[in-house]
């Protein structure tokens, strides 16, 4: 078949009429593909020229090329038009209101030993006590010594505690948050009522259950008349609130260097008794290290280690969780700001 010059003309009027028919991009990669493409009519036209009388080819070959490049042209002044009109919409539809606050990004919160001390913290508050620190890096006479736990006691060998050289310093990583009691009792008259939160160093693995750097709270009172009563009804409402109030504790006999007596503290919860920490009634050796008089004062003191009571709580299982910072554990205790 040969073509014609209206054939060509046919091709062109299709070719722009469905150009300006196209209304979005879409449409206009279908036109380009039907109409400009290297299958379209004028495409096909073009080829065809080979087969064409040479004295004929150079003639219709103007022609074609004129046709081609008027589609062409139309086609690309199209495409800048839609593209004009779709960034515009663009513009409108995902415009992004700066000033909104973003939602995307997740709070900041507390780790869950801290959200934990600042229950504890607050509790006690409540009752009047005051919250007495110290510094963690403590001279052995304070960690050790004025607590009644003499040079040969086996918490004062290389295996448990960390000894910071030199050696003569007489300084260590305190073993215990009691050194923060014995420097509240030298600096303050009674009665004194302190909870003493912190983190305490010893020579431990970490495993499932222990760790090396672990976390205590430890509370003193001392006044006028105080008694193992007292203590008791004291760790029965820490343990109620902590724990809910149908937990049940009770003191087990036993033996620490600074109160005498002394006693463990256990609770029973979730079917167990479960140990909780040690207390006991304040050593007249330690007050009168202190420099308070046992005959006018007594007091009473206790200690637990957070971490024992978050994983009791919450039933954690594995130390690690707590220590390793991974923030798929520590969001399931949500932010703990006020």
């Amino acid at each position: 078949m040969t073509l014609t010059s209206a054939d060509i003309d046919g091709m062109v009027g299709a070719a722009l009429s469905a150009i300006s028919s196209a209304t979005d991009l879409d449409q206009l990669k279908e036109v380009r593909i039907e109409h400009v493409g290297d299958r379209s009519p004028i495409a096909k036209a073009n080829q065809s020229l080979g087969q064409m009388d040479p004295s004929a080819r150079a003639e219709f070959g103007k022609i074609v090329g004129k046709a081609k490049g008027a589609i062409v042209a139309t086609f690309e002044a199209r495409q800048v038009e839609l593209e004009a009109e779709r960034d515009a919409r663009v513009l409108i539809e995902e415009r992004v209101d700066v000033s909104i606050t973003a939602n995307r990004t997740p709070k900041g919160g507390l780790h869950p030993l801290t959200i934990l001390t600042n229950e504890i913290c607050d509790l006690f508050l409540g009752l009047g006590y005051r919250i007495a620190e110290g510094p963690e890096l403590e001279a052995e006479w304070l960690n050790f010594d004025s607590l009644n736990i003499p040079a040969d006691h086996p918490a004062r060998t290389m295996q448990d505690t960390f000894f910071i050289e030199p050696l003569e310093s007489h300084l260590v990583l305190r073993t215990h948050t009691s050194p923060v009691q014995m420097r509240t009792m030298l600096e303050e008259k009674p009665p004194i009522y302190v909870i003493c939160p912190g983190r305490t160093y010893r020579a431990d693995e970490l495993d499932a259950t222990h760790t090396p750097v672990f976390s205590q709270v430890e509370g003193l009172v001392i006044d006028r008349n105080i008694t193992m009563a007292d203590l008791k009804g004291t760790l029965d409402y820490f343990a109620r609130s902590i724990f809910g109030p149908d937990v049940k504790t009770r003191l087990r006999p036993s033996f620490f260097p600074f109160t005498e007596p002394s006693a463990e503290v256990d609770f029973f919860f979730n079917g167990r008794w479960v140990e909780w920490g040690g207390c006991g009634m304040v050593n007249p050796k330690v007050l009168r290290a202190a420099g308070i008089d046992p005959e006018e004062f007594s007091g009473f003191a206790f200690g637990m280690g957070l971490e024992r009571t978050l994983m009791v709580r919450h039933g954690i299982t594995d130390m690690h969780d707590i220590v390793e910072g991974d923030i798929r554990f520590t969001q399931n205790f949500g932010s703990g700001l006020r």
